[in-house]
């Protein structure tokens, strides 16, 4: 009994230890951006368009204002989830409920495997056969399409899941009122498995809104937004990579990975926030 009560105590300690040093190492990190971050963003047309075209004045350099990044990634994420989300969630619902076994035991591991390439190989097949095979150049939508494909694993995976933790008489009790397979699926089972869906989703768009190699093979580096689905822009990450490899303005650049960091948490509190809300209207 002593030694029991022993390692489970010594095992409590390592759970808590763990989940200290865990905490502890965002909080640092949070901390050394912002102290690092914040002075940068306090100056003069660091949130204004490229070159200072609006509120900085006209000899402000181009690489302070970052707002056109922010538009650039906003749209990359949204061509992004628009494209990748509908066709993740089909695919799920079709190797959870439809798919048969021998293709099953297939379609699996191939959708691990492409969950562990890494994505400066989804940027190489983005530029050779969106760039240049279909010749959109670099583009918003050459750029939305591979990050589509990038994240695909993660909301198949997750979605997967969620569907398989919705309780069977759900489903027997569907059946019994006189629904088909398709209306339960529809109407039961994607609406009870909703909030473990916006959950893979959140982690697709903290993948995106952070992509730098994909996006420099695929959307460019052009400073400013894209006006079109086949011009190119600059976001947030690369944003950031451009300054800081260029050394010239390295403390825009921790002001830049100020502004992600707290995109990134808007984006996911909106996201939790919904998902809650589904939770509370499913009970």
């Amino acid at each position: 009994m002593r030694l029991n009560r022993f390692r489970e105590k010594a095992m409590q300690g390592v759970f808590f230890l763990t989940a200290v040093t865990s905490i502890a190492a965002v909080v640092i990190i949070c901390i050394f951006l912002f102290c690092n971050g914040v002075p940068a963003m306090a100056e003069i047309g660091f949130f204004d368009f490229v070159g200072g075209q609006k509120w900085a004045p006209t000899n402000v350099p181009a690489s302070y204002g970052i707002f056109d990044m922010i538009i650039a990634s906003i749209y990359v994420t949204a061509g992004a989830i628009i494209i990748g989300v509908p066709i993740g969630i089909l695919t799920a619902v079709f190797l959870a409920r439809f798919c048969p076994a021998p293709l099953y035991k297939v379609l699996k591991p191939a959708t691990e495997l492409l969950a562990g390439i890494p994505s400066i190989v989804y940027g190489l097949f983005g530029m050779l056969f969106f760039v240049y095979a279909l010749n959109w150049g670099y583009s918003l939508l050459a750029g939305a399409f591979t990050l589509a494909i990038m994240v695909l694993p993660t909301i198949m995976r997750t979605t997967e899941e969620a569907l398989l933790t919705v309780p069977d008489s759900y489903r027997e009790g569907s059946y019994g009122l006189g629904s088909g397979k398709l209306r339960t699926i529809m109407r039961i089972i994607l609406p009870s498995a909703m909030p473990g869906i916006l959950a893979g989703i959140i982690l697709a768009v903290g993948r995106i809104v952070g992509e730098t190699a994909a996006l420099i093979y695929t959307y460019g580096s052009a400073t400013g937004y894209a006006a079109g689905p086949l011009n190119s822009g600059r976001s947030l990450a690369v944003h950031m990579y451009v300054l800081t490899n260029e050394g010239l303005h390295t403390d825009q650049a921790w002001g830049t990975a100020v502004v992600l960091l707290v995109l990134v948490f808007a984006i996911n509190t909106l996201s939790a926030f919904v998902a809650k809300k589904l939770g509370n209207n499913k009970k």
